[in-house]
């Protein structure tokens, strides 16, 4: 039995000053999402909270703030029952969360967001706001953040605005704060002040629990760890006592032997040719060719150009001079259309705002590209529709309660291998990948990965940008490193292999090592 299955055997007066949740169990729909969970959290401590997508995370965290109630169970703060379902006493009592979907009142401002419903007032009782954006500014510097109290919450990134959220959490005076997937949205250099926030705020004595499915965030700030598979607790346990391997198999039940399955060999045969393409903001033309079988991986800092050189390809960002061409084929530039007619598909990197309708289920999610394909006459095809989605469906092994399902009741990463998995009714030749495992937990990570290698052994040419340095490494025959919108340099497979070769990309992404980087001709 773990430390935390013996949460219900706690001395409270040993903890004073605690979060602990016992016995939790809670199910929808007749399925249980929580098999009687334990969790106790200790001031001036970080718990890492770990699971595949579904594991029941979320919702343990939902019971804990007050804002579910549980089925069976308990919550106690510093000993004391929480009223069950009740979100203001949680909130009197210093329990605070911010939500993987932000909660920011996007057309207010930074100061009226850290102090709504509690507007500072003046001796005549009218809302005193200059004092407001003061001591709003006063709460944002202690995080290290200059910035204008008065601006539009809604023109500020989302790791500021996550920032701005605990800030306005713990201004309140909260002593537990619960982040769910604070990471899964924001830049790298977001994600290492946020995690410096949480160590100031721990120095400070705050308990705190985040969810994120980034083994190197664990490492980066977590004190302990614990791990829900299918509603259950598996593992909680000091950060210390466990290694990466002990997590991810806590984590899907099974050994994840290896992470990133073998590449294919290549052919020689040219998928994909772009030359002299011109668009904002490349700052010269881009040429690119990619063969069959070939997957090439776009790196580079945050803001390097990325996403726009994808858009490009795929149309959906305007060029003003250049020729794409599939299979020896041209494609007119900005038509997006003509593009998926010629065999080109698109996997962008917004899951849910560009690339799926949520509130739609999987088979009609499947149908929207390839609507042509599936119509006659303005009419929807029935059988023909459904099986060739079902066929692709199976395929990429979609975990669903079939095609009927809305989309937003799966995980992330089946909402991502429907996305994928769509494109698959109609020829695909070449295949943009725009962060493929963004928000995807470890397990189903790894079958994308399969998904990707295997679609590349059947000859299909897949360009893909990534955040991932580890997945850039490990899947790419070639890899193009990007810096202000511009190529800078092409590593080959050999040199992608090399010990140094993550930091030999960081600077040429940030350019203090462009001299000696090689050509796409000496690569070749």
């Amino acid at each position: 039995m773990t430390d935390l299955e013996r949460t219900g055997n706690i001395t409270l007066d040993e903890q004073p000053d605690m979060l602990a949740c016992i016995d939790i169990r809670k199910a929808f729909g007749g399925v249980p999402v929580l098999k009687g969970v334990g969790l106790h959290l200790v001031p001036g401590t970080v718990t890492a909270l770990a699971g595949e997508n579904g594991a029941g995370k979320s919702t343990l965290m939902k019971i804990a703030s007050g804002q579910m109630k549980a089925d069976a169970g308990r919550v106690l703060v510093r000993g004391e029952e929480l009223t069950a379902g009740s979100a203001r006493d949680a909130h009197q009592r210093g329990i605070a969360i911010v939500p993987q979907e932000l909660a920011s009142i996007l057309d207010t401002t930074v100061y009226e967001n850290i102090f709504v419903g509690r507007e500072l007032r003046n001796r005549f009782g009218l809302v005193d706001r200059r004092r407001m954006a003061r001591e709003a500014r006063q709460m944002l510097a202690e995080f290290g953040v200059d910035i204008d109290p008065g601006a539009r919450m809604g023109s500020l990134p989302v790791g500021l605005r996550q920032i701005v959220e605990i800030v306005k959490a713990t201004s309140t005076g909260a002593r537990v704060l619960l982040l769910d997937e604070p990471t899964s949205a924001i830049a790298e250099r977001e994600v290492a002040r946020l995690i410096e926030s949480m160590r100031m705020l721990r120095d400070r004595g705050v308990a705190i629990l985040f969810t994120t499915h980034k083994m190197e965030e664990i490492r980066a700030i977590a004190d302990r760890v614990v791990v829900l598979r299918d509603g259950g607790l598996v593992a909680d346990a000091p950060l210390s006592e466990l290694s990466d391997d002990d997590i991810v198999t806590a984590m899907i039940g099974r050994e994840l032997e290896d992470l990133f399955p073998d590449l294919p060999p290549a052919s020689d045969d040219i998928a994909l040719s772009v030359r002299g393409l011109e668009y904002t903001p490349a700052p010269q033309p881009v040429d690119l060719q990619v063969r069959r079988g070939e997957i090439v991986g776009l790196a580079g800092l945050v803001g390097a150009g990325r996403t726009e050189l994808i858009e490009a390809l795929f149309g959906v960002r305007s060029a003003t001079a250049g020729e794409i061409a599939v299979g020896g084929a041209r494609v007119r530039r900005g038509r997006p259309a003509d593009a998926i007619t010629a065999g080109m598909a698109l996997v962008p990197e917004d899951r849910k705002g560009a690339g799926a309708v949520l509130s739609m289920d999987i088979l009609a999610n499947a149908t929207l590209p390839r609507m042509n394909q599936f119509s006659v006459a303005g009419w929807l095809k029935g059988r023909s529709r459904v099986d060739a989605v079902s066929e692709v469906m199976s395929s990429v092994r979609l975990r669903s309660r079939g095609l009927g399902q809305l989309m937003e009741t799966l995980s992330g990463g089946n909402q991502q291998k429907v996305v994928l998995a769509r494109w698959l009714t109609g020829e695909v030749k070449v295949l943009l990948l725009d962060e493929p495992t963004r928000g995807v937990d470890i397990g189903a990570r790894s079958e994308i990965y399969r998904i990707i290698t295997d679609l590349a052994a059947s000859g299909m040419a897949v360009v893909m940008a990534s955040s991932d340095m580890p997945e850039i490494l490990a899947l790419s025959h070639r890899a193009l490193v990007l810096k202000d919108g511009g190529v800078v340099a092409e590593l080959d497979r050999t040199a992608l292999q090399q010990p140094d070769v993550q930091d030999r990309i960081f600077r040429l992404a940030s350019g203090l090592d462009i001299s000696d980087a090689p050509s796409a001709k000496d690569d070749q």
